[in-house]
């Protein structure tokens, strides 16, 4: 444990990343890769919290977007990252970590309850838990979702996985001159307008000094290598507080 930065994280992976490069579904491949990635991290005794997305699979918004009702929308969403928590499970048991579900929406047959308190005692016992279905409640993000586990279970970081390599002031993908940010604020993030993470996430983070990493999960190591306490990404936290 002496070479890791910190104790506790919570990780947040996009469905997308999980589809690879398929536009829909989930690459077996890249889902190995992520779950041997995860599998490294808690194998240095770092506490390791997972929260997924669906869009991969299924766009509550999108759909909303669509004309259908919003909450019908979001609930399906939800669904849909217990899929993809489903799949991780199952990786990283197949890389020897010890894990468990937890659903924000009961399914006793597929996931553990979220229970708080047990999900500690989880992380304590050096599992790797997986937080599936969202908060439970439509209108609310997955981003949102992270932003309240981290908190109730004490994590020290968020650490958001993207396809890029941080937060940039423009798409990187559609402008190869658009240029990275190697810190912000909370306030920065919310005043530009930048597409990290929803304004709820990162409000909650803010009003609770819980600062979070921007970085590329495709490049293989980066998780660990942020663990060890290497600057990648971007990082988001109270430009206030000791860094």
């Amino acid at each position: 444990m002496s070479q890791a930065a910190y104790k506790r994280i919570l990780l947040k992976i996009s469905g997308e990343v999980l589809a690879g490069d398929q536009s829909f579904g989930i690459d077996s491949r890249m889902i190995e890769y992520i779950a041997s990635e995860i599998a490294e991290v808690a194998a240095m005794g770092v506490e390791v919290a997972v929260v997924i997305g669906g869009g991969n699979i299924y766009r509550g918004i999108d759909a909303a977007d669509g004309g259908m009702e919003r909450a019908s929308a979001d609930y399906m969403g939800m669904l849909a990252t217990m899929l993809n928590a489903l799949a991780l499970q199952n990786a990283l048991e197949k890389q020897g970590a010890v894990t468990r579900v937890q659903s924000a929406i009961e399914m006793r047959q597929l996931a553990e309850p979220y229970i708080r308190r047990r999900a500690i005692r989880h992380l304590e016992k050096k599992r790797v838990i997986i937080f599936a279905a969202g908060t439970g409640n439509p209108y609310f993000s997955t981003d949102t979702a992270a932003a309240l586990r981290a908190m109730e279970i004490g994590a020290e970081i968020i650490l958001k996985g993207t396809k890029v390599s941080g937060i940039y002031d423009d798409d990187p993908m559609k402008n190869p001159r658009a240029t990275k940010y190697t810190k912000l604020s909370f306030i920065a993030v919310i005043d530009k307008r930048l597409k990290v993470m929803d304004s709820t996430a990162i409000s909650l983070c803010m009003d609770h000094n819980l600062p979070i990493i921007v970085f590329n999960v495709k490049e293989k190591g980066n998780i660990k290598r942020i663990v060890r306490g290497e600057q990648l990404g971007t990082l988001v936290h109270d430009e206030t507080a000791t860094a």
